[in-house]
């Protein structure tokens, strides 16, 4: 039926409406004196449109004014176009919809440090109801590169290091917001294909240097999960080369491999710009004729965020004969296709008095703190936490995260996102009006709780004082004393240090805010000092989306808790887990180096790495990473036994049983990990990587049992002849509650030919509790 109606609309449309759907739009271009304008609309959109960008993120329109203004310009492309093809409005949404109002939940790197995909998948649920009501039918989310450079400053949107933990977090999130139908969903876009996170020096659009056995088992293979497993619908390229190729034109990335190789059949859609930078920035294409046949013909359907390349310089191509029809008309199919799936011809327009009922619910809100709350982790304790309010008179909670509710942002975050609109165009965020129905985006926040907020509301009767004691950047030390003095006259302190995530010059970590020192940043670790020196109990919470160097702080604090940017309820969930009202349980989703110098850093390695040969350590510190993959304490202990596996073939699954019990005196949750290292292969393997796990609650003294059914195909890899095969042979196979920290441990052989499978077909690990 799709095609059918995709043939028939193809066979009607003239060049001007072919190439018209293969553009977009920035709404902001469809606006004059902040209203929208018909007229404009009317000839921008005359031939159709493909795409329009960002309302939510361009604006500082409520719920249903944004509705509308979707509302109004569907009504142009549907009723004033001779075709009346509707255009998808597309969004951002890594850690909630990035739109005014909308619930702000953890960033990724928080939601990845849950380890809970069910959870992720509620997320993307509202994700998706927040979207639809305001007429938004993709988002540019979720990021599936593996992150394994701290420098780079996008790690904190990435689902971190591992690429099964990345793939199945990526594949709940893909399947909440499509759902199984697309007609009720939103189209997700895996991004960004391919390698994007690990550029030369960390940074950001840099060279990236991989062979094609690790760009395909590590850096495709969330990318491939979410197409197999969810029937991920869009993809977006990287702005990087890889050995050469420039993803935004390289055919052997985006149809080849993409394609051919991983069985993608939705559309793809360039990151913002990336067809004009094969000319500036790759110099690939001499022109933006060139740049458009390059990017088209490799297989990158529409041009983002606007038409530059993809209009005139495209049509000039075809004139001239430098592309055939027939390669436009494959992505012009691909768009309709997506349009029809959607239902857009049969439903353009939402009831926008009716989207403000969707947004800041009770139940959003309470799903934002459970997602902050489980994103927590605590990195050290000793036994200072959990704090009972009763034990305390007054407690001094500290430093430039204790009090700002900007802070609990990561770099896509509304309005931390949209600081680059209306502080990078020179208007004052403190002129912007802070309520009302502005078309300028503003400094508009959902109600946030901040840590000092948190913290007062769960402990009433106890005496909170609170001092900055200095800023995130800069030298100014002429609070640290007041903050010291806080401190030494109260029972405990909680020092709050942070980054600030964004895309302007002045933000520590995000997009473009790449750094080669991962210390924290200006004079926070004086303020730990000072405050630490006073003899006070004390707690840092590092609120920051940098993967930072902690050796320092973990060496003066009584307990550290690593809370990435939680999010509009990062405050209660601190408070939550502070005074144990939850047992924290979040894990580490990458690896926290002890200095620079080990970047990068990750417990992937091959066999051989992870280790200066001969003498094992590097001349001046040790090569093991501060805190491992997998990592994070609990207020409550678990033992590990009865470890069985049930031996299978390169055909047959391995079966592994494992019972967890909680032997301490708190109900709390276990992140079970489940580890295998080929022991003999013919190229180097991993020495241990992740092939499952789940995230177990367990109550006081109970025990549950943990079954893992592992598929041959996830034990497969590409051999010397680039062949996707699982060779017989020795598996030694551990579970445990980190890459370090492993409770048993049994080698299995497999019998067996060599059997060759697809990565599109690898079978992802099946886990049953109880």
């Amino acid at each position: 039926m799709t095609a059918e109606r995709v043939a028939d609309l193809l066979g009607r449309m003239t060049t001007e409406e072919k190439l018209a759907q293969l553009g977009c739009v920035w709404i902001t271009d469809l606006a004059t004196e902040d209203r929208f304008d018909e007229a404009k609309a009317v000839r921008l959109l005359g031939h159709g449109m493909g795409q329009v960008t960002r309302i939510g993120a361009s604006t500082g329109l409520r719920p249903a004014e944004s509705a509308e203004l979707m509302n109004q310009v569907q009504r142009v492309a549907v009723e004033q176009t001779r075709l009346g093809i509707p255009v998808i409005v597309h969004e951002e949404s890594t850690g909630g919809f990035c739109a005014r109002d909308a619930t702000v939940f953890p960033q990724a790197i928080g939601l990845a440090s849950t380890w809970n995909p069910a959870l992720v998948g509620q997320v993307a649920e509202v994700i998706r109801t927040q979207m639809m009501a305001v007429g938004a039918r993709q988002t540019l989310a979720p990021v599936l590169d593996i992150g394994r450079d701290p420098r780079w400053g996008r790690v904190e949107e990435t689902y971190g290091e591992d690429p099964v933990l990345a793939g199945t977090l990526g594949t709940a999130y893909v399947r909440g917001l499509q759902t199984a139908d697309l007609g009720g969903g939103v189209v997700a876009t895996g991004k960004h294909f391919l390698g994007y996170g690990l550029p030369e020096g960390g940074m950001n659009h840099a060279p990236v240097h991989l062979g094609p056995r690790e760009l395909r088992e590590v850096f495709a293979e969330p990318f491939a999960a979410a197409i197999r497993d969810a029937g991920l619908a869009s993809m977006m390229n990287s702005y990087s080369s890889v050995d050469g190729l420039p993803c935004a034109g390289s055919a052997a990335i985006l149809t080849d491999l993409l394609r051919g190789e991983l069985g993608f059949d939705g559309y793809v859609v360039a990151d913002y710009y990336s067809v004009g930078l094969l000319m500036t920035h790759h110099r690939v294409a001499a022109d933006r004729s060139e740049a458009a046949v390059r990017a088209l013909t490799a297989g990158l359907d529409v041009e983002l965020p606007a038409i530059d390349c993809y209009g005139e310089p495209l049509a000039e191509a075809l004139e001239r004969g430098a592309i055939s029809m027939a390669v436009i008309d494959r992505a012009v199919e691909r768009v309709l296709s997506a349009k029809v799936r959607l239902g857009l011809f049969e439903r353009p327009y939402v009831d926008a008095g009716r989207a403000p009922t969707v947004y800041q619910t009770a139940d959003q809100r309470a799903l934002a703190r459970r997602a902050a709350t489980e994103s927590l982790v605590l990195l050290t304790n000793d036994g200072v936490l959990p704090v009972d309010p009763a034990s305390v008179g007054r407690i001094a909670v500290i430093g430039p995260g204790a009090d700002d509710q900007r802070l609990l942002q990561g770099d896509y975050h509304y309005p931390a996102h949209v600081e680059m609109v209306y502080r990078g165009s020179g208007q004052q965020a403190d002129l912007l009006p802070s309520s009302g129905g502005a078309f300028r985006p503003g400094p508009y926040y959902s109600p946030h709780v901040t840590p000092l907020g948190g913290i007062r509301a769960a402990a009433p009767g106890v005496e909170v004082v609170h001092q900055r004691g200095c800023d995130v950047t800069g030298e100014d030390r002429s609070g640290l004393a007041a903050a010291a003095a806080a401190a030494g006259h109260a029972d405990l302190a909680v020092v709050v240090v942070a980054g600030k995530s964004g895309l302007l010059p002045e933000d520590t970590v995000g997009e473009a805010r790449d750094a080669t020192d991962l210390d924290l940043t200006g004079v926070q670790p004086e303020l730990i000092r000072a405050v630490a020196a006073t003899g006070t109990p004390t707690v840092v919470v590092v609120l920051s989306g940098r993967v930072h160097t902690l050796a320092d702080v973990v060496d003066r604090a009584n307990a550290v808790l690593l809370a990435w940017p939680p999010g509009e309820e990062g405050g209660h969930a601190l408070a939550d887990v502070i005074f144990g009202r939850a047992s924290p349980a979040g894990r580490l989703p990458v690896s926290l180096p002890r200095n620079v110098g080990q970047v990068p850093v990750h417990r992937n390695y091959r066999s051989g790495g992870g280790r200066s040969m001969f003498h094992g350590d590097y001349t001046d510190s040790r090569t093991d990473p501060l805190f491992p993959f997998g990592h994070g304490l609990s207020y409550t202990s678990f033992e590990y036994a009865d470890f069985s596996l049930a031996a299978g073939s390169t055909e047959d699954p391995v079966v592994v049983n494992v019972e967890v019990t909680n032997t301490g005196g708190r109900d709390g949750d276990e992140v079970v990990q489940l580890y295998v290292g080929d022991q003999v292969a013919s190229v180097a393997r991993p020495y241990r990587q992740l092939i499952g796990f789940a995230r177990v609650p367990i109550a006081a003294g109970a025990t549950v049992p943990v079954r893992f059914v592992v598929h041959p195909s996830r034990l497969a890899f590409y051999d010397e002849h680039m062949r996707f095969v699982v060779e017989p042979g020795a598996f030694r196979f551990w579970v445990g509650a980190s890459w370090s920290d492993l409770r048993a441990d049994a080698t299995v052989t497999l019998t067996g030919p060599v059997a060759g499978y697809r990565q599109r077909e690898i079978v992802a690990t099946e886990v049953q509790i109880g």
